[in-house]
């Protein structure tokens, strides 16, 4: 049975700055990536390279300067809130409202009818192990539970669709291992597509039915990585030698590209300080 094409980036390019600017910066070239229903895919690569730029051009929050995206067969060209929510690193909870009326918020903005909302607020925060925290206040709440809040604030817009911007790098290691295991097991249970960007190795590896690698800026994709293990993934894939082998890959493909990213960025320091140098 073929799957379903949710998301077809066709040869997207993307420039910050007038195309004449020289100080404009050329952020993607030519990322061409198609993604099935259902499936999960990380964006890894160096800083700078366009992985977060492809994510908002897919939301509709961005115009590329070249190529487009379409979702479920449409040209995207704004957001689409019925077919896809944000996850970003900061949470963005209002600090005056409990945790459900944070979650409510989004469905308030989407239209859907009061009834509906306490039914769908309900069932996200039980999807998230956040029921007994409904009426906490974000300040109550640790990282990861306050991260937990922003994931159910998405899952109860029940679109097909979530995109998710480094959703736990500000989080410590240990709370990012359990909340990638909760994402795993919400892979499994729904027909989600999801799209994450991170710059975890371990995390991509853990998390990702196929990992898109992406050059140097400007980024395009270099490879793509499958990882044949079901969801939910248990702890123990970590440590095991197909999790080890899949990392090794990823870090072997990843590490001359940050080695242009440190190049490009070290150049133009070096000569002030050969000036430096000279005068002492």
């Amino acid at each position: 049975m073929t799957r379903e094409i949710a998301i077809r980036i066709n040869s997207v390019s993307h420039r910050f700055g007038e195309t004449d600017d020289a100080r404009g910066v050329r952020a993607l070239r030519d990322a061409s990536l198609e993604i099935m229903r259902g499936e999960l895919v990380c964006l890894i690569g160096p800083s700078g390279c366009g992985k977060s730029t492809l994510l908002s051009i897919m939301g509709g929050l961005m115009t590329p300067t070249a190529g487009d995206v379409e979702v479920l067969g449409r040209r995207v060209v704004a957001p689409m809130p019925r077919e896809i929510a944000f996850v970003f690193q900061e949470n963005a909870l209002f600090p005056w409202n409990t945790v459900i009326e944070n979650v409510n918020l989004g469905m308030v903005f989407q239209g859907v009818p009061r009834a509906e909302r306490e039914t769908r607020a309900s069932r996200a925060l039980e999807a998230v192990g956040l029921t007994d925290f409904a009426q906490h206040y974000p300040a109550q709440l640790s990282g990861g539970m306050r991260q937990r809040a922003a994931l159910a604030r998405a899952l109860s817009l029940e679109t097909g669709m979530l995109l998710m911007d480094e959703p736990f790098g500000a989080l410590d290691e240990q709370t990012r291992m359990i909340l990638g295991e909760d994402l795993s097991v919400l892979l499994s249970r729904t027909d989600k597509t999801i799209v994450f960007v991170t710059h975890s190795l371990g995390e991509a590896t853990f998390l990702a039915d196929r990992v898109a690698v992406f050059s140097a800026r400007p980024g395009s994709i270099k490879e793509l990585i499958a990882i044949d293990e079901p969801h939910p993934r248990k702890p123990e894939f970590v440590t095991s030698a197909k999790f080890t082998a899949i990392r090794n890959r990823l870090y072997a493909l990843l590490h001359e590209e940050i080695r242009k990213t440190m190049a490009e960025t070290e150049a133009p320091a070096r000569p002030d300080s050969f000036k430096r140098e000279a005068h002492r």
